[in-house]
């Protein structure tokens, strides 16, 4: 047999409207064809599909069976129909994003809890790009979006800036180095540096700081979250470089002073890295629009 999905929406029709007439206009075709339709199934099948002597046509049990199918399989068809719409419309989609910044898993949970009751028919899922090279990722279609503090000239890939924000030096309030109005490389010499775990071409300090300078601090003691960070950094247990915002939002307590690092400061700027084919697409306007208003909240806390 050669059953195609008309066949299927025939079967259907036919057993809700209860008749040929009113199901062929349901279809929008003619009573005949409708009728040819079904005339023709019938005679690949070798059997009845409806018991056309009663009022309404009632399926026989082959076209029961029939119907079954069309009740499994119809349902699956129109949702994926509702998807490719939906995907064509740009209501729906994937959203698979990579972080380079470890700090800013704090600033972007709130920008998907927006995010997900706008567009809750879009896929969303995060990683953290430090362990992988999240940019071929997302050139390969692995990623949609990867947010970074350093952008590259890739093609096909459009860095869209997101907000700028400051590198900043925290230290215990009884710190030495709290009295200094700015801080510079020579500073962290003989510092314990509290980082994130990740590696030093990826961490501000280093990149931005302390490697052009050529200086090495005297350890440095790898931390997972923030508040805990903040709490070794007030207990004087050593010195972080952190940006602006995070120690704003975080707010521990008022044993830790920031001060700016060096005497004209340290301005970064993160990015959010989009396959250009996709920037305009509805939900990734809204995710960046999104991304911008939740920065500005922490940036004027």
């Amino acid at each position: 047999m050669h059953i195609e999905f008309r066949h299927l929406k025939s079967i259907r029709a036919i057993h809700e409207a209860g008749g040929l007439a009113r199901a062929a206009d349901t279809l929008n075709i003619t009573q005949s064809a409708l009728s040819h339709q079904i005339k023709g199934l019938e005679d690949q099948a070798g059997v009845e599909l409806f018991i056309r002597r009663t009022k309404p046509m009632k399926l026989s049990a082959a076209g029961l069976r029939l119907l079954r199918l069309a009740e499994q399989v119809l349902p699956q068809v129109e949702a994926l129909e509702d998807e490719f719409s939906g995907l064509r419309a740009g209501r729906s989609g994937r959203l698979h994003i990579a972080i380079e910044c470890h700090a800013c898993f704090e600033w972007l949970f709130p920008v998907l809890e927006s995010f997900r009751k706008n567009w809750s028919d879009v896929d969303v899922d995060i990683r953290a790009g430090l362990a992988f090279d999240a940019l071929p990722a997302l050139q390969k279609e692995e990623l949609d979006l990867v947010v970074s503090s350093d952008p590259e000239n890739i093609p096909g890939v459009t860095f869209i800036p997101l907000f700028d924000y400051n590198a900043v030096f925290v230290a215990a309030s009884t710190h030495p180095l709290a009295a200094k109005p700015y801080i510079e490389a020579e500073d962290f010499k003989g510092q314990t540096l509290i980082t994130y775990p990740v590696d030093r071409t990826r961490l501000d300090v280093f990149n931005q700081l302390l490697m052009p300078a050529k200086v090495e601090p005297a350890s440095i003691r790898r931390v997972e979250l923030t508040a805990v960070i903040l709490l070794l950094v007030a207990s004087n247990r050593g010195v972080a470089v952190l940006p602006d915002w995070v120690v704003r939002e975080v707010k521990y307590n008022s044993d830790y002073v920031t001060r700016q690092l060096t005497k004209d400061g340290i301005t970064r700027t993160l990015y959010a890295a989009i396959r250009t084919e996709d920037v305009d697409k509805p939900y990734m306007t809204d995710l960046i629009a999104l991304a911008r208003t939740e920065a500005t909240k922490l940036q004027n806390q």
